[in-house]
């Protein structure tokens, strides 16, 4: 007799979390969506598992797969869980699959990603729709649907009110089981320390969809690979978590908030100063967590030529002032992200099965323009002669022509010497000629060394090396970790 092989995808889910830039409601968003994930699928499962007519496969990171052995058991999973999902969270939408199958669970999964995939390309119909005449809310442009205090809210913001005071999400990322409201933020301002510049991290894993294809054929270890991946990213977060603590341990509110964390997918919205040493600790974190959970799956299924056991990570930081619009900020993050994806590839080429190493990029946001970053490199980081300031991203381990996250951290360290302020005003006008014209950039430079003779700095910010200059990133580093504007 046949089994049915479920599959699901959660879609939508950051539009969901950052359609306000109202934070309280960016935490209840992010809370509904970790329930969407984990829980909102059990009462389809559980009364297939009890009869033991059905079993789990995958359930993490808004994906599912789950084996249904009786038709109308599958059947009511297919008409109720989109409709449960969309009118928890509206705004969220489902894409399904059912693939009838007796033992070839390895094309069953095949089958059922290519049906997904088609699926995801198809518009779906959102219960957060309306007439044209309707009234809209202020904040998301959805219909209204409920007054409070005078506020006009529409229904996915009424969802997330009601969860903005749960902390499950906190508790998981922080690794903290006896953690109080009292201690977390909910508004922006209380993220926010001595200036106003607030950062967005988003990491994934590299490579993630080889590594399934290599595990994914076995129902029970495709089962083991997921849980264990939860199980690592989780503990990354963890130990990234306590990485930063000490920085803020005499503060009555922990200036993180998590936004997503599963699968391999982590996503935070951090006070400025503590971005990169936290995203740092997560991608370098996230290699010893994977080795130890996934390592004996990974060595066995030979997913690695060189046999390594462990997964990597990449990350992007968008640095932005606490008013700009979180949307395009987490935009950027991710932009970020699948930038730093790219490079760490390019560096094997046509290789295949190798492990992409651990890297992360970083901006911050100058104006209030919004461009994809592509847009941004061509804007604001390239010489007319094609001398590029974007020297990210920036490696845990040393690549060949690569700058490290180490070489960075050291270069903003050499900013805070006795001629500091001198030496950042000379390298931000040299910044700006070296754009315009190497000539007049030049002369500022051989300026800089005649007064600063003391300093190695100028030679280190303004060395150009396979036609990159990390001048531009030191400099924004430094300003977001040492500016004092409160």
């Amino acid at each position: 007799m046949s089994k049915y092989l479920y599959g699901a995808a959660v879609q939508g889910i950051q539009d969901f979390i950052f359609k306000t830039n109202e934070l309280k409601h960016i935490v209840g968003a992010s809370e509904l969506v970790e329930q969407i994930c984990t829980e909102a699928f059990e009462e389809f499962a559980e009364k297939a598992e009890k009869e033991k007519s059905g079993e789990s496969v995958v359930r993490a990171a808004g994906n599912i797969k789950f084996i249904f052995e009786k038709e109308e058991d599958c059947r009511k999973a297919v008409l109720m869980f989109p409709k449960k999902v969309m009118t928890m969270a509206p705004g969220i939408t489902v894409s399904q699959a059912v693939v009838p199958f007796d033992d070839d669970f390895g094309k069953a999964i095949d089958d059922i990603e290519a049906l997904l995939k088609i699926q995801r390309n198809k518009p779906s119909r959102s219960v957060t729709g309306g007439l044209i005449g309707i009234k809209r809310a202020n904040n998301t442009g959805l219909p209204v649907t409920n007054i409070k205090k005078g506020e006009y809210l529409d229904d996915s913001t009424i969802q997330k009110e009601v969860f903005q005071n749960m902390i499950g999400l906190c508790t998981k990322s922080f690794g903290d089981d006896k953690l109080y409201a009292k201690e977390l933020a909910f508004n922006i301002s209380e993220i926010t320390d001595k200036n106003d510049w607030i950062a967005i991290i988003h990491a994934d894993g590299n490579g993630l969809g080889k590594v399934v294809q290599a595990v994914g054929k076995q129902k029970d270890v495709f089962r083991e690979f997921s849980q264990k991946l939860d199980t690592a990213t989780k503990e990354a977060a963890n130990i990234a978590f306590k990485s930063v603590a000490d920085k803020f341990k005499d503060k009555a509110i922990i200036p993180i908030r998590p936004v997503v964390l599963s699968g391999d997918d982590m996503t935070v919205i951090i006070r400025g100063d503590l971005a990169l040493d936290y995203a740092n600790a997560f991608i370098t974190a996230f290699e010893d967590t994977t080795k130890t959970h996934l390592g004996k799956i990974l060595r066995d299924q030979g997913v690695f030529a060189e046999g390594k056991d462990y997964l990597t990570a990449c990350a992007g930081i968008a640095y932005i002032k606490s008013s700009y619009p979180f949307y395009y900020g987490y935009q950027l993050a991710e932009d970020l992200c699948s930038q730093a994806k790219k490079d760490t590839k390019a560096i094997h080429g046509a290789e295949t099965n190798y492990l992409p190493s651990s890297c992360l990029m970083f901006h911050k946001v100058q104006d209030s323009f919004i461009f994809d970053y592509n847009d941004i490199v061509k804007r604001e980081l390239t010489a007319k002669d094609g001398l590029s300031f974007k020297s990210g991203p920036y490696y845990i381990q040393p690549q060949d022509s690569k700058n490290t996250i180490e070489d960075l951290i050291n270069a903003s360290k050499l900013l805070n010497s006795e001629n500091g302020d001198g030496i950042k005003s000379g390298i931000r006008n040299w910044i700006s000629l070296r754009i315009e014209d190497k000539n007049k950039a030049d002369q500022r430079k051989n300026r800089m060394l005649q007064i600063f003779t003391d300093d190695k700095i100028v030679e280190t910010l303004t060395k150009e090396k396979d036609m990159r200059c990390m001048a531009y990133d030191v400099l924004a580093y430094n300003t977001i970790i040492n500016q004092q504007t409160k």
